[in-house]
């Protein structure tokens, strides 16, 4: 397989660059200083590539590379692959789905707790100095409150599943009821956000989904409410966001994920009622590794002309 040219977009993994050139012929785009030059001179040999959260495969991407045969994605999103395009076109999709879903349902867990037991406040006012001149003020208990997943998909069942065992009510939106749940669905995000105290956003970004979280949505949660984002940051409209943490409408917001990443609205940098990540939801090594094998079983297996492990198209 050495010859099969492999296009990586941009920086990833050094464990995975590092087995995608054991086997393949691995051509790093972002090391080009021209790079639409670069795919012109390796599009014929190019017949995959491997995408993530922040780059994947567009229309114009997909045309210029006539030999394509598969887009693998690093990540369980793929909002970044046209896949309308990759269908018409016979190229095959694949994400990493599973392996990374406890982690990012551990960060859900993380910042809903630091948001409502302000933890990060509490580091900065120990190192500041300010406890030898008083207590640090009271916060909000986590345990009990009712918790609201938008999208109850394997991250979101991760998360339910943890914020049982804080002896959280689970209640759910997604396109369909699931007959299968013992959690309370509600048909519309705004009914969900009326009825939980945080509001987990875990559904796949689609222009359904877009701004799923906006001004209404931001209203019905309220000024003791939470709102949780480890989906995309096109989830929430940014804007109504922000305005509404300034003006204290909604009580709190933990934030792995933004609009324009890696640009956070600096409005929100003050706010001790705010904790931001940046994307790290499945960071850990023990995760990344497991992704990376994923992509790389699911290369081998395409020209190997094997079952794909984690179809997507």
């Amino acid at each position: 397989m050495e010859s099969i040219g492999v296009l990586l977009p941009i920086p990833t993994s050094p464990y995975l660059e590092q087995e995608l050139e054991k086997r393949f012929n691995l051509l790093k785009l972002w090391t080009a200083p021209h790079k639409t030059q670069f795919i012109k001179d390796h599009a014929a040999s190019i017949r995959a590539v491997v995408g993530n959260a922040f780059a994947g495969a567009d229309a114009e991407l997909i045309d210029s590379l006539p030999k394509l045969e598969i887009v693998a994605s690093y990540s369980v999103g793929i909002d970044k692959v046209d896949l309308k395009y990759c269908k018409e076109k016979g190229v095959r999709v694949t994400n990493t789905p599973d392996v990374l879903s406890d982690d990012v349902a551990d960060i859900a867990i993380g910042l809903t707790l630091a948001v409502m037991r302000r933890l990060c406040e509490s580091d900065r006012y120990v190192r500041s100095g300010l406890w030898k001149k008083g207590d640090y003020k009271l916060t909000t208990k986590f345990t009990g409150k009712t918790v609201g997943i938008i999208g109850l998909g394997r991250i979101g069942k991760a998360i339910a599943k943890r914020a049982e065992a804080f002896s959280c009510p689970i209640a759910y939106f997604s396109r369909t009821e699931k007959p299968d749940s013992k959690y309370k669905y509600y048909p519309t995000v705004v009914e969900l956000a009326s009825h939980c105290d945080v509001l987990v956003v875990a559904c796949p970004l689609t222009e359904e989904t877009r701004h799923v979280i906006n001004r209404e949505v931001i209203d019905a949660l309220g000024p003791k409410g939470v709102l949780i984002n480890i989906g995309r940051g096109p989830h929430v409209d940014e804007p109504e966001l922000v305005s509404a943490l300034l003006e204290g409408r909604l009580g709190g917001a933990g934030l792995d994920v933004y609009q324009n990443e890696p640009n956070v609205p600096e409005q929100l940098f003050g706010l001790e009622n705010v904790v931001l990540l940046p994307h790290v939801g499945s960071a850990t090594t023990e995760t990344r590794n497991a992704m990376a094998d994923l992509v790389i079983g699911n290369l081998e297996a395409h020209f190997l002309n094997k079952p794909l492990l984690t179809p997507v198209v």
